[in-house]
C-alpha cells in the first residue's frame, strides 16, 4: 500500500513543496530512475547557490558576448573559440556554441556568391592563366588576387578594387573609386607594391592574377604590372572559380558590414571600407590560418624564418 507524505521516505523530498501522494522509492521504482537522483534534484532546487558548472558557464557568456560585440556581431563559435584560447581559456568549440544559443547570440554566415558577368575588351589581348586556381602556394608574394567589386551611396555608385596576397590573405592594397577603370587598378598595384617595399620585400616575378574585365586589360593596368615586373594571369571569362577568393572576399565584406549599413555620402563609404580592410587584415581570425589575423600570420612567418 502507498504511503503518504510524512513517512521517513518521502518527507525529505517534499517538506517545502506541496505534500508527496506516493513513496519516493516505490515511483522511483516505477519509473525505472534512482531514488537518489530525486533527492540529489531536490537538494539542488532547495538552494540558490549555482553549481561550480553554472558559474563557469555564466562567466564565459559574459566573455563571449564581449568578444561578439568586439566583432560587431560577425564572429560565430569557431573565432569566438578562438578568441578565448587566446586569452588563456581553455575550452571546447561545442561549449562555445551551447553558450552562444543559450543567450541568443550568432555568428553571420555568408551565402554562396553569385556568378557575376565580367565585361571584357573584345580587342585585349588576354595573358595566360599562370595559377591555375592554385591562389595559394606556400608563400608570400608567390600571387597576388585582384578584383573590383560594386558599392553604392546616397551620393552615387562608388567601385572597390583590392589586392591580397594569395598565401597570407592580407589586402596589400585597395582603392574606392567613383567609376571603374585601369587607372583604378593602376593605383591599387602601386599601394601593393609600395607596402611590401616599405617592409623590404622584392616582388619582381609575383602573379597578378585577375579576371577578363576590361580594367585588368587596360593599358594603365599594363604598363603598371611591367613597372614593378608583375606577371599577369587571367582565368577564363564567366567562370568564377577562376578568381574564388576575390569573389569570397566580396562576399565577406558586403555580409560582415556593407549590407548592414547605409552610407550617405561617398566619404562616409570610403572610411567604411577602410576601417574594415584594416580590422580584416588586422583582427578578423581567418580559418585558413589557424585562426589568426593576416598580419599576425605574416609576422610569424618572418619570426620563423629568423630563427632558422
Amino acid at each position: 500500500m502507498a504511503k503518504y507524505a510524512g513517512s521517513d521516505e518521502s518527507a525529505d523530498a517534499g517538506s517545502d513543496r506541496e505534500p508527496q501522494r506516493f513513496a519516493v522509492r516505490r515511483m522511483a521504482r516505477l519509473l525505472e530512475v534512482s531514488a537518489s537522483g530525486f533527492y540529489a534534484w531536490a537538494r539542488r532546487t532547495r538552494t540558490a547557490e549555482p553549481t561550480p558548472r553554472e558559474q563557469r558557464r555564466a562567466a564565459l557568456a559574459v566573455q563571449i558576448r564581449a568578444i561578439h560585440a568586439g566583432s560587431r556581431g560577425t564572429y560565430g563559435s569557431p573565432r569566438v573559440t578562438a578568441e578565448l584560447r587566446a586569452r588563456g581559456e581553455r575550452v571546447s568549440e561545442k561549449t562555445v556554441a551551447a553558450v552562444m544559443a543559450g543567450i541568443g547570440i550568432e555568428g553571420i554566415s555568408p551565402r554562396t556568391f553569385k556568378v557575376r558577368t565580367t565585361v571584357s575588351d573584345p580587342q585585349a589581348v588576354f595573358p595566360p592563366d599562370l595559377v591555375g586556381r592554385r591562389f595559394d602556394q606556400g608563400r608570400l608574394d608567390a600571387v597576388w588576387l585582384t578584383d573590383v567589386t560594386y558599392l553604392t551611396c546616397g551620393e552615387g555608385d562608388m567601385f572597390w578594387c583590392a589586392i591580397r596576397d594569395g598565401h597570407s590573405r592580407r589586402v596589400l592594397g585597395h582603392v574606392v573609386t567613383e567609376r571603374i577603370s585601369a587607372a583604378m587598378v593602376a593605383a591599387a598595384v602601386d599601394a601593393a607594391v609600395a607596402c611590401r617595399a616599405a617592409e623590404g620585400r622584392d616582388v619582381a616575378g609575383t602573379v597578378l592574377h585577375s579576371d577578363r574585365g576590361g580594367e585588368f586589360t587596360g593599358s594603365l593596368t599594363v604598363r603598371a604590372c611591367a613597372r614593378h615586373e608583375l606577371r599577369r594571369s587571367m582565368g577564363e571569362t564567366g567562370i568564377c572559380w577562376d578568381n574564388s577568393p576575390a569573389e569570397s572576399f566580396w562576399s565577406t565584406f558586403k555580409h560582415e558590414d556593407y549590407y548592414r549599413h547605409t552610407y550617405a555620402t561617398r566619404a562616409e563609404l570610403v572610411a567604411a571600407v577602410d576601417n574594415w580592410a584594416w580590422r580584416y587584415n588586422h583582427e578578423r581570425r581567418h580559418s585558413a590560418l589557424g585562426m589568426m589575423p593576416p598580419i599576425r600570420y605574416e609576422q610569424s612567418l618572418t619570426g620563423t624564418a629568423n630563427a632558422a
